[in-house]
């Protein structure tokens, strides 16, 4: 049998689009997100990558139409600030975790300093034992706390920034620049491997989640206190991508892209439905109206918008 459809309850309250959250350090990103389901009766939402509950800052909030999204922003670059304590270790990598190991620092603050650039050369990491992450169907901190063997999984990573801040042994802050799915508890982890006397971090502040910053977010309480302002607040379908080119169709194509039309990229510079070979973009009603999200493909040696993700009607 077909998989069936999820139908979600539409209030009337609930809006399409996209709201840039600063997450608190403490509930989890699915606490959040409850909290607004419930509150301000937004049943269909999502979020385009998680924060742990230690962590705090940027929270790509998803409401409606704009849940269809989340694949085209969750793979974005993340920046981060945050502090780590050398001499501890947890089994969480973080300070909210149960104390493995404790030893001595002898590190200088000049190695700190070298070790924390040091993540720029990095191009994978281990996947902390307590994460998300999936062995036979089952995250990974569920085995972790059945007291169960962890398979050591790698990933992939890519540190385009790092930098550190203040550093003031046994305790130090920074910066990075990262791919998405980079756990920075890991980095620190793997950093106080290097020195020797373990490290944890302690602080978290997610300051961007590419395209959208820290400065465009709203707090948790602010946006449960005034939900009649939650409208203004939100960012709308059309502008969700604002890193991705927008054409504004005629009626004619608008009705093709609805029927799984694919349309000719044009190869003149600055004209509509513009592109090359990979380029995505975003098509409008003429009304201005998200229609679909597209992507360039070769077929039959010309180039074609294929569609990516059908943005008309409820589904």
């Amino acid at each position: 049998m077909g998989r069936r459809r999820r139908h979600f309850k539409r209030s009337k309250e609930q809006l399409d689009g996209l709201l840039v959250l600063n997450k608190p350090s403490g509930p989890t990103s699915a606490d959040c997100l409850n909290d607004i389901k419930h509150q301000l009766r937004q049943y269909k939402i999502g979020h385009a990558g998680t924060l742990d509950p230690l962590a705090r800052g940027v929270l790509l909030v998803l409401l409606g139409q704009a849940t269809k999204l989340a694949p085209f922003l969750t793979g974005a670059e993340k920046v981060y600030s945050g502090t780590f304590r050398l001499g501890t270790t947890t089994d969480t990598y973080d300070i909210q975790g149960e104390i493995v190991s404790e030893a001595e620092v002898t590190a200088s603050n000049g190695d700190v300093e070298r070790e924390i650039v040091a993540w720029k050369e990095l191009t994978e990491q281990e996947v902390p034992a307590y994460s998300a992450a999936k062995h036979k169907g089952k995250p990974l901190y569920e085995l972790a706390r059945a007291g169960e063997e962890i398979p050591v999984k790698i990933k992939p990573i890519v540190i385009s920034q790092a930098e550190a801040l203040d550093v003031n042994l046994p305790d130090a802050g920074f910066r990075v620049s990262c791919s998405a799915g980079t756990y920075v508890r890991s980095l620190v982890h793997s950093l106080g491997t290097r020195l020797g006397c373990g490290a944890v971090l302690t602080s978290l502040n997610r300051e961007a989640s590419t395209p959208f910053v820290l400065d465009q977010a709203h707090s948790l309480e602010e946006v449960l206190k005034e939900p009649e302002k939650l409208a203004e607040w939100m960012i709308p379908l059309a502008e969700a991508l604002p890193h991705w080119p927008r054409f504004t169709l005629t009626e004619p194509l608008a009705n093709l892209v609805r029927n799984g039309a694919r349309l000719p990229v044009n190869e003149n510079p600055g004209e509509p439905l513009y592109g090359s070979h990979g380029d995505h973009a975003m098509l409008l009603s003429p009304e201005g109206t998200p229609l679909a999200l597209v992507e360039a493909v070769l077929q039959d040696n010309q180039l074609k918008w294929a569609i990516l993700r059908g943005l008309w009607g409820d589904a």
